[in-house]
């Protein structure tokens, strides 16, 4: 893979990652590729761009992001295209994202020079609600009620079916965000690659399972006013009886992966061994 442009994204706020994101641009400098940083942020010899928006109209080879899983998805959230994107986990809790540790860095640039690497596709979904269209989520959708002392009635569409029912909410996640907010609910954890969404729900009033389904698009409509939350970072509403269509991203997220593993985020939650 040619090295031409990289952008390089520390996690907000934390002194530790953005060191380390200096680090890794000074080695990109070394090797002849135009590097981009995020404010605050700032090297010699690269361009310091304010926020992420200012990226998504750059023809980027690489994405590099530094902290944990919060950082990855946001950084994804401003890729309109499938930007490879190498996630190293400085700061974060498990990184269920992330690829390496800083110490791995040389290695790393290393086998991407070389084409030593392959490319890990991911499902992302977008929601859109009103005429609007909202910022892609890599893990999950969630749309849960604004008036916190009544129980929202939840119609959910999918191929021919319609499940109603009184929640508290419901959770879209992609197979990435199997482990986590619909994990915690009890839902199933699914092998990366597949091309499917989980419908989960949130305190049902009548026990209700997740659902698994191929589909492309998901319709939720609720009684009340909702929230609807990409990846637990960007919270948009809907009104009553508005409906929100959940589908999936045109666009997939792309990881780059220095090693063929099984799956991932089963190791990353601790349920195997190194």
């Amino acid at each position: 893979m040619q090295l031409n442009s990289v952008a390089v994204v520390s996690k907000v706020g934390s002194r530790e990652a953005e060191e380390a994101a200096r680090k890794v641009a000074r080695k990109l400098l070394a090797k002849k590729a135009m590097v981009y940083t995020v404010s605050p942020v700032e090297v010699e010899g690269a361009r310091k761009v304010l926020d992420l928006e200012e990226l998504e109209a750059e023809n980027l080879d690489l994405t590099i992001t530094l902290g944990g899983d919060g950082t990855t998805l946001r950084t994804f959230r401003y890729l309109q295209n499938e930007t490879p994107n190498l996630a190293i986990n400085v700061g974060g809790n498990r990184g269920i994202l992330s690829e390496i540790t800083l110490p791995e860095i040389d290695t790393a640039i290393e086998q991407i020079l070389s084409d030593n690497i392959f490319l890990d596709k991911r499902t992302r979904v977008i929601a859109s609600c009103g005429g609007q269209e909202f910022p892609p989520a890599l893990n999950e959708i969630y749309v849960n009620r604004q008036n916190l002392t009544k129980t929202s009635l939840f119609e959910i569409r999918f191929q021919n079916d319609t499940v109603t029912q009184r929640m508290d909410g419901v959770i879209i996640a992609t197979p990435s965000g199997s482990t986590g907010h619909s994990y915690s609910l009890g839902g199933p954890i699914l092998h990366e690659s597949l091309d499917v969404l989980i419908i989960t729900p949130v305190a049902p009033v009548n026990k209700l399972p997740s659902i698994v389904v191929p589909d492309e698009k998901i319709e939720v409509i609720s009684n009340h006013d909702s929230n609807i939350i990409m990846d637990a970072q960007v919270i948009k509403t809907a009104s009553v009886d508005e409906v929100i269509t959940i589908r999936k991203y045109k666009r997939q997220a792309v990881f780059v992966r220095l090693k063929k593993r099984g799956l991932r985020q089963m190791s990353k939650l601790g349920f195997q061994g190194p």
